[in-house]
């Protein structure tokens, strides 16, 4: 049973980022913590493993078919960047406790559904100087979420690419892939843990991912970018409200405790 439930995980989540260039670890980090009851400090890396995987899967087409606007993704992804290797290191020194992760992660998808269904207003000059400020703070938040909550942070930056930067939704997902996979990798390596119990859990997680990925580059010329917006503030929902029912769960000493990363990747 929990094969198939990551089969189809890992379908859904690569398809979403052929289609959006976000999602996957909105689905992934609920799936691990809650569908199969791994520990976060397992889950984490693990999702940041899967999406930085799948990410890069995606990039090549996107970046094949010119779908990465170079400007934007250096004005929200030095700081992403920086973002990730801090937010990563208060978990590893244990600043952040579990049920502050969960919660932050459902706050941060609540207020990226919300975003995503309001419309792009025209771009102006004084618009465009005060929208490349909010990239750089929104990269920073968004580099923050991933090292601390193991997502690859695409629900926020597409947003913020087609609210701020103004890029239509093809090319902000494409963007969003280099991001997510700059920012993945960052988090994962100062994270400098490697759940090796997990491995298991990869294979039908990357198949799945793979035939999604076939599913949605398939599908991307063919879906409005309207339903596109709509679709993903409806799933964001959805994984705010599964994400902030497991934080509200009492957690054991053990759990609250654990969040005390080995420093090392194990020996092989």
């Amino acid at each position: 049973m929990s094969v198939l439930l990551l089969l189809g995980g890992g379908v859904l989540i690569g398809a979403l980022l052929a289609l959006l260039g976000a999602g996957g670890s909105i689905l992934l980090l609920p799936l691990l913590v809650t569908g199969l009851a791994l520990p976060l400090r397992e889950a984490v890396p693990l999702s940041l493993l899967v999406v930085l995987l799948l990410a890069l899967a995606n990039l090549i087409p996107a970046l094949q078919q010119r779908r990465v606007a170079w400007r934007p993704a250096l004005w929200l992804g030095i700081p992403a960047l920086a973002g990730s290797w801090l937010g990563a290191g208060w978990v590893r020194s244990g600043v952040i406790a579990p049920s502050l992760q969960l919660t932050l992660f459902a706050l941060a998808a609540t207020a990226a559904a919300g975003l995503m269904l309001r419309q792009p207003q025209a771009s102006t000059p004084a618009a465009d100087r005060e929208g490349r400020i909010q990239l750089l703070m929104q990269g920073l938040g968004v580099g923050l979420l991933t090292g601390i909550a193991g997502v690859g942070g695409g629900f926020a930056i597409v947003p913020a690419l087609v609210l701020l930067a103004r890029l239509p939704m093809t090319l902000a997902s494409g963007t969003s892939l280099l991001v997510i996979s700059a920012s993945s990798l960052m988090a994962l390596v100062r994270h400098g843990h490697w759940p090796a119990a997990s491995v298991p859990l990869l294979l039908p997680l990357l198949l799945g991912g793979g035939i999604g990925i076939l599913l949605g580059q398939r599908w991307v010329s063919r879906v409005s970018e309207r339903r596109l917006r709509q679709g993903f503030a409806a799933l964001l929902l959805v994984s705010a409200i599964t994400t902030g029912l497991e934080a509200l769960r009492p957690q054991s000493p053990s759990q609250e405790v654990g969040l005390r990363i080995s420093a090392r990747f194990p020996e092989a």
